[in-house]
């Protein structure tokens, strides 16, 4: 029963995560809802999406997505913020993130629902040290929150990357990705080390997770900007009704 709900929904996660990131806000709860205790499920749930992510990654590195300066700073500075942001996980009061997260929601939903292109941002470009630096910072900030709380991090960095680092869909697609990835693997290191994950389950939904990120990045290849404003306001509604019932929890 465990591997027939995860697995379908595993395989939608990872078709929505490599378009417009966000897909742990359907994955992680296919896990609690086959009866997983929340340890495990976010355990298992970090072995399916790092090896999804991981194909995601590879197909937007051979797409010409990844600008190498952008990567690099990005992978670098998001894997600091994460140290950051879980060593602020266990000093921190989590419903305070929540209610800011909620507070700072509805300006991004309007932001994406204004922006029928989000390449438009790109169309004025920052000159290069800036952009670099923008990334950096934004790579950091976001990964604070990913160590210190998670959902919907690939959506965040999505958007901002192209609204405030003026990178292009693609390769903001591509840096998402990339830190993404890299994030998810120290993560999902300690997991393994403490005996966390649910293994078989983990690389059955890895399977399916792994054949929706290709579907997705296949898909988002030949449609671009056009399926990920769709997508992406999806992933923000989601979002917000994880973060209310954390929040009545």
């Amino acid at each position: 029963m465990e591997f027939l709900i995860v697995c379908p929904l595993a395989l939608i996660a990872g078709f929505v995560d490599a378009i417009a990131g966000g897909g742990g806000l359907i994955s992680l709860p296919a896990y609690f809802f086959a009866g997983l205790p929340p340890h495990a499920a976010i355990a298992t749930n970090k072995l399916s999406s790092t090896l999804g992510t991981l194909v995601a990654t590879v197909r937007y590195a051979l797409f010409g997505y990844m600008v190498k300066r952008f990567v690099v700073a990005g992978v670098a500075c998001g894997l600091v913020g994460s140290a950051i942001g879980a060593n602020l996980a266990l000093l921190a009061d989590a419903t305070v993130l929540t209610v800011v997260m909620l507070v700072a929601l509805p300006p991004v939903a309007f932001l994406v629902f204004r922006s029928k292109n989000l390449d438009r941002f790109a169309e004025r470009p920052l000159p290069p040290r800036l952009a670099l630096a923008a990334t950096a910072l934004i790579a950091l900030a976001v990964g604070v929150y990913d160590g210190f709380y998670g959902p919907g991090t690939g959506t965040i960095l999505m958007l901002l990357l192209a609204a405030v680092a003026h990178q292009d869909v693609r390769t903001a697609a591509g840096t998402t990705k990339a830190i993404n990835l890299a994030t998810n693997v120290a993560a999902l290191a300690v997991f393994l080390v403490n005996g966390a994950v649910l293994i078989p389950l983990g690389l059955a939904a890895a399977a399916f997770n792994i054949a929706g990120n290709w579907l997705g990045s296949t898909f988002f290849d030949k449609k671009g900007a056009l399926i990920l404003r769709p997508i992406m306001l999806v992933v923000i509604v989601l979002f917000a009704i994880r973060l209310v019932t954390d929040l009545l929890a």
